[in-house]
């Protein structure tokens, strides 16, 4: 056995965890403390972070800031992106730190850096002088791993702690928004007011808190001094549609969740004194993140007799991998699936995805099987970083949720092994105006599997090939 094997075998988790401390200051030290010289914004919680990146760098640039910033979507310097192809959202081994010196370096005056729960508890966010933090949502997603949802959210309130604890005076070099120059910076804390522990966070330490919300939903925080509401949301096939006091927003981007995702990059600006007209307008001109309801579209329809066009169905690939996730990605299938030309039968949607994370997370696995059981037409359950487990098992449990709710091998419901055939009998299935859905990875560039290895992977290249 390796020795590093046996190591993890013996040493408690806690234990090994040190080492992550130590490369966590050392990569300050060797980097000479890179966070001290820009703003740095961290982003937490369960679901949403990497949109929630995408969209406040975007919305930052619309307003003049150059930035950076770190996400499972990609490493992003004043304008350069790299896809994300380490499979690790906070990177080890003095990484972080030196991607902080590299924005700083390049003239950044913003660093975005997504900050995860188990990040948390390597030390990955030690030693970064953060000054923002938001909290996107919280629910119990990758419990498993912390033992219980209580230490998952005591690990993402020890998150707005270290924050919160942190100086609040920085020696910065130009963090300029119009003729605003700022000497010091407040430690914002900026929550999401619809989660039930909205309360637990907004007792922490922080010199200013941001709640953001959405009317129509259970509000925690019913009149917080500095809170930020949506309203009059709208959900159509052309994108969403909501408002914030007067104004009317109209981003052209799919998934009702994405309100919330909007909302929390709202925030960030107005902590920044950034102004309404400048937030609308980069509002409504938002991309959207790599993979994530990302619409993969042929360069040239197949045109093979006997089958649709390549053209007149679509394939969405999204980066879902737990129920809620999912859940929110059928709401945009609803929207999304049309009437057939032929008899008005309603279009099919065709789902290949598996259940990722082998070794953990096991009990998502019959859930998701029963939710797209119910929810598509014809599912294809594949592998997916299946790590040192067996991945034929991992499928048969999500196959079994699917048979659950009434799905039949060999009729609606099919195991296919390789990822590659999975995606590839999907598209040869699909008919005029179905709708594909193949989740899971997104916009990953790699596939963990046994003996610590990662093989090349994109779902939405292979999508590009067979359509």
């Amino acid at each position: 056995m390796p020795l590093k094997s046996a190591l993890k075998n013996i040493l408690p988790k806690k234990l090994r965890n040190l080492r992550h401390l130590f490369y966590a200051w050392y990569g300050a030290m060797k980097y000479h403390h890179p966070s001290e010289e820009m703003l740095v914004i961290g982003v937490t919680g369960t679901s949403g972070k990497s949109s929630v990146i995408h969209f406040l760098r975007q919305m930052l640039e619309s307003a003049g800031y150059k930035v950076g910033s770190l996400s499972t979507v990609d490493f992003y310097i004043a304008g350069e992106q790299k896809l994300n192809d380490k499979k690790m959202t906070m990177l080890g081994k003095m990484e972080i730190q030196r991607y902080l010196r590299l924005m700083a370096d390049a003239g950044c005056q913003v660093a975005i850096v997504e900050t995860t729960s188990e990040g948390y508890l390597q030390y990955r966010n030690r030693f970064i002088n953060y000054d923002m933090m938001i909290l996107t949502n919280l629910y119990p997603e990758h419990i498993e791993a912390h033992g219980g949802f209580e230490n998952y959210k005591k690990a993402k309130l020890g998150i707005f702690e270290y924050v919160g604890s942190q100086k609040s005076i920085k020696s910065l070099k130009s963090i300029k928004s119009g003729h605003k120059t700022y000497e010091k910076i407040n430690k914002v804390g900026i929550v999401n007011g619809n989660s039930q522990y909205v309360e637990e966070f907004l007792k922490l330490n922080f010199d200013e808190f941001i709640v953001f919300g959405r009317s129509d939903a259970k509000s925690y925080v019913i009149s917080h001094k500095s809170s930020i509401t949506a309203e009059n949301i709208i959900v159509s096939k052309d994108g969403l549609t909501f408002k914030v006091g007067e104004r009317a927003f109209i981003p052209h981007l799919f998934g009702e969740h994405n309100v919330m995702n909007i909302m929390a990059a709202i925030s960030v600006l107005r902590a920044l004194d950034v102004s309404w007209s400048v937030i609308e307008k980069a509002v409504n001109d938002l991309q959207a993140p790599p993979g994530r309801i990302e619409f993969i579209h042929p360069s040239t329809p197949s045109g093979r007799s006997g089958r649709a066009s390549s053209e007149d169905f679509k394939v969405i690939v999204d980066y879902a991998f737990e129920p809620v996730a999912l859940a929110a990605l059928y709401q945009v299938a609803d929207l999304l699936k049309p009437i057939r030309h032929a008899h008005g039968k309603p279009a099919r949607v065709i789902h290949v995805c598996g259940s990722t994370g082998g070794g953990r997370d096991k009990a998502r696995r019959m859930p998701i099987g029963r939710l797209v059981g119910e929810k598509a037409d014809i599912f294809i359950v594949t592998d997916e970083d299946p790590y040192d487990e067996d991945p034929m098992e991992i499928i048969k449990t999500v196959s079994a949720g699917a048979q659950e709710v009434g799905k039949k091998l060999g009729k609606d419901l099919f195991e296919v092994l390789n990822r590659r055939e999975a995606i590839k009998k999907a598209i040869e299935m699909a008919k005029a105006r179905d709708l594909v859905l193949i989740t899971g990875k997104g916009s990953e560039q790699a596939m963990c599997v046994g003996g610590g290895r990662m093989i090349p992977w994109d779902d939405r290249q292979i999508v590009r090939e067979f359509l």
